[in-house]
């Protein structure tokens, strides 16, 4: 029996899940390049991203990470689900109080937000395109609840700041329900909950954006890192010993995780090579109905699972390291992205990617050592 995701596992899943967000958010400004279905969902697009495949040209790549990198948000609100499930019920913390539960949480994200967000309005105040904050608008972003106020794409600016927020509701949302109650048919019949609630939105598009701004749209995810977390502790496997079973480690922010898992690479086992298959196969059938769409992070969490179980060990590795300046990216790349995406907007499209990755992973390197510099919050 091993653990059901080590250490090293869970950065792999941050550092790709990282790269596929970073990578969108970029992607999905260029000009000709097809949009995705976050918030709303619309059939035009995902038939338009059906004719580039059934057409594929050099802009494919563009187009895929476009419509597809932003879930590599599901991803971490399950890892977040999964973390505190470790940490708060499974490690050895004392039960600790509403109040210094939230209170460490928000600064703890609040850290990593304040860096980003003051170089960026920084940067925005004299470069083109200078977005204008409402008072209310500032003082929402800090507070990490701007997610509730009304039309909350043009309110959380930069756009990928709103992850902030979301999290802040379901840490909250786990330590007054999930935490107190722990059968796992609150779990689930929230997930019910929130789908159906979205199911009912089909034809209000703007009741739906602001839902899937909020813990309603991210509760699936989420939930499955609960209920796998609680439920699904170990896994079999033919090519590990009991030996190489990982061990508890400390917990890495708010989340503790396993050791790594052993130097020598596994073999692939058929059954994680089957899910990631029928993972992606899934994932683009229900991309195609509204009904389908609401349950793709579900895939998408599974998918990542199953490629980071497949992963060589070099190909884990670098993963790794990019999961471990994770935060560092999310909050620096949309402040690169202001410098590069406009030059090469219309043109020479893989040339400002290129130099987009290289900026963003050199400058999130920095960043870290910034963040890791400002004190950390006690529990």
């Amino acid at each position: 029996m091993k653990e059901l995701l080590t250490r090293n596992e869970c950065s792999a899943m941050r550092g790709i899940a990282i790269l596929a967000i970073m990578l969108h958010n970029y992607c999905h400004w260029l000009r000709g390049i097809v949009r995705e279905n976050e918030y709303t969902w619309q059939l035009s697009k995902a038939d338009q991203l059906w004719q580039y495949i059934l057409n594929p040209d050099e802009q494919l790549p563009l187009h895929l990470v476009s419509f597809f990198g932003h879930y590599g948000v599901p991803v971490f609100l399950f890892l977040s689900g999964f973390g505190l499930v470790k940490k708060y019920e499974q490690g050895k913390l004392p039960e600790v109080g509403l109040w210094r539960f939230v209170r460490y949480n928000y600064l703890k994200l609040f850290r990593i937000f304040i860096v980003g967000f003051v170089i960026f309005t920084m940067l925005d105040a004299f470069t083109p395109g200078m977005h204008r904050y409402t008072w209310t608008a500032v003082v929402a972003m800090l507070g990490m609840f701007a997610n509730l106020l009304e039309d909350p794409s043009h309110v959380v600016w930069p756009g990928p700041y709103w992850y902030f927020s979301i999290t802040l509701q379901l840490y909250i949302f786990y330590r007054l329900i999930y935490y107190r109650w722990r059968h796992w048919g609150v779990v689930v019949g929230m997930i019910a909950l929130c789908w159906l609630w979205q199911l009912s939105c089909q034809d209000d598009a703007v009741l739906l954006e602001r839902l899937r701004y909020n813990l309603i749209g991210g509760m699936l995810p989420f939930g499955m890192g609960i209920l796998m977390a609680r439920f699904i502790p170990t896994l079999g496997t033919k090519n590990s010993s009991t030996s190489e079973a990982a061990k508890p480690s400390a917990h890495v922010g708010n989340q503790t995780f396993f050791d790594k898992r052993s130097g020598k690479a596994e073999r692939p086992n058929w059954e994680y090579l089957l899910a990631l298959l029928l993972a992606v196969v899934l994932i683009v059938v229900l991309s195609f109905s509204f009904q389908g769409w609401l349950w793709v992070p579900m895939l998408i969490v599974v998918g990542t699972i199953a490629l980071v179980k497949l992963m060589p060990e070099w190909m884990l590795k670098y993963s790794v390291w990019l999961g471990s300046i994770s935060a560092a990216i999310f909050v620096t790349h949309p402040l690169v992205r202001k410098i590069f995406v406009r030059p090469y907007l219309y043109d020479d499209l893989y040339a400002g990617l290129l130099l987009y990755i290289v900026a963003t992973l050199f400058l999130s390197w920095l960043m870290k050592k910034v963040i890791d510099q400002l004190p950390s919050p006690k529990l």
